[in-house]
């Protein structure tokens, strides 16, 4: 399996589509990445890629895997990404 791309490969290749410099496809990635951040507690979708968003999971109660005691689980949040279903046909293929 190959290696999977650095940002700085990402950026070159960016760079050369759109004919811009590489700083400016840098710029362009963490501009992207910062608004994703910031946009992710109302659910931040990039068309075609997916979305991502945070959720609330209630308390639960778990259980120790080593002793079979039960524990409780309090709430958190947490950040999800789900795969746009563009994303999946075009990687998968469609079924």
């Amino acid at each position: 399996m190959a290696k999977p791309m650095t940002k700085t490969q990402i950026a070159e290749h960016l760079a050369k589509k759109a004919e811009i410099k590489k700083s400016q496809a840098v710029t362009v990635l963490n501009e992207i990445a910062a608004l994703a951040y910031k946009e992710a507690k109302n659910s931040f979708t990039l068309p075609g890629i997916g979305k991502i968003a945070l959720v609330k999971r209630k308390a639960r109660t778990g259980r120790n895997p080593r002793t079979g005691e039960s524990i409780k689980i309090p709430a958190k949040k947490a950040v999800k990404f789900r795969v746009a279903k563009a994303a999946k046909d075009a990687i998968l293929g469609k079924k």
